[in-house]
């Protein structure tokens, strides 16, 4: 399922920081972000869709700034896509559900099950906790 909202109405839904990250492909700065230090348990989901992305479990201190995972809570729950923009070559990462930008996918985190570090802007994200969660 594919939700499409419109542009106003995504603006009335989102903060300006979150619709400048997740439909404009913004960056939040390192160490801002009120995701990267939480420690709870449960479920990270895409703030305009609510498909869930990420769960806590697979969640670890990167050092890098942002929250960092290193698997996401299903198969299929994001897509991947070559960005080479900034003069860089990235894996983007956007919600496979609504499209919505995330973070960035690099392979350097050789200390986790997976090798892989999804990069995640907080601001691409909303905490559910378990106990919020009708099945966990």
């Amino acid at each position: 399922m594919t939700m499409q909202l419109t542009d106003e109405e995504l603006r009335k839904k989102l903060t300006p920081e979150e619709y400048h990250i997740l439909r404009e492909k913004g960056t939040e700065a390192p160490y801002t972000g009120k995701l990267l230090d939480n420690k709870e348990k449960g479920s990270y989901v895409c703030p305009v869709c609510g498909a869930e992305l990420f769960k806590s479990d697979h969640k670890f201190d990167s050092g890098s700034g942002w929250p960092s995972f290193y698997d996401v809570a299903s198969t299929g729950a994001v897509k991947l896509s070559e960005d080479n923009s900034l003069g860089m070559r990235r894996i983007e990462v956007t919600c496979a559900n609504c499209g919505s930008h995330l973070g960035h996918l690099f392979n350097d985190a050789p200390g986790q099950p997976t090798g892989q570090r999804f990069c995640i802007n907080s601001a691409s994200l909303k905490f559910m906790p378990s106990d919020k969660n009708a099945d966990e």
